[in-house]
């Protein structure tokens, strides 16, 4: 097989043998997300396949990620009348949640003395990849390095996410559906819904508005921070 059949073919196969060792042991460390990002280096290493031929077959996966957030409409519209009836709340949790992840993020990069190209790729990890690497890009970031941070968030999140809600004692569909999605965006979705329909759909909806606040005020921060190389 090619490196760029390997792309196309071996990256679905993957993924599927991961998910199903994740759906058995039930382990947030063995995230498909993970998991199949470990195995599908190990292999272009081992066989030295080239990244370029690689990526050149899974683009497609890739261009895919678009059309499956705004999938996440139809769940919405099934529980419209309990988004609105939350609407305030989660406006204003959102909104919060947005602007302490972009500034704590940008606040620590710049404590820690990064670079300006790892503060700019950083700053968009708290939103889903398809914008968070668009974010990236507009900013001068790396996508590809913020894609990694993203599911790094994402997996830190899932693992800490369910643990918060058993020590913050939550009950509510929507504030546990809140914290998932703003905390771990599409991967504490994916977990979210694993609690039940109504919790996935308020993580997906908290997802897709935390990067829409993102798009907007990363720009802004990059700008007064002065982040962005001359």
């Amino acid at each position: 097989m090619t490196a760029w059949g390997f792309g196309l073919i071996g990256t679905w196969l993957i993924f599927l043998a991961t998910r199903r060792v994740y759906r058995i042991a039930q382990s947030a460390l063995l995230n498909p997300m993970v998991t199949s990002v470990a195995a599908l280096s190990a292999i272009l290493l081992f066989f030295h396949l080239p990244y370029s031929s690689w990526s050149t077959g899974a683009h497609w996966y890739t261009a895919m990620l678009g059309p499956a957030t705004v999938a996440f409409a139809v769940p919405l519209y099934k529980h419209f009348a309990t988004l609105k009836r939350h609407a305030l709340e989660m406006s204003a949790a959102l909104l919060a949640g947005s602007i302490t992840a972009i500034l704590s993020t940008i606040a620590l990069a710049r404590g820690l003395h990064l670079s300006n190209l790892m503060v700019d790729s950083l700053a968009p990890r708290s939103v889903t990849t398809p914008i968070a690497m668009a974010v990236s890009n507009r900013v001068g970031g790396s996508p590809d390095l913020t894609a990694i941070f993203v599911i790094l968030t994402g997996v830190i999140g899932t693992l800490i996410g369910p643990k918060l809600v058993r020590l913050l004692r939550l009950k509510h569909g929507v504030a546990i559906g809140t914290l998932l999605g703003m905390g771990a965006h599409g991967i504490g979705t994916a977990r979210a819904f694993e609690f039940s329909d109504l919790i996935g759909t308020i993580s997906s909806l908290t997802m897709i508005i935390a990067g829409f606040v993102a798009s907007i005020a990363i720009p802004i921060a990059v700008f007064l921070f002065n982040i962005s190389p001359k």
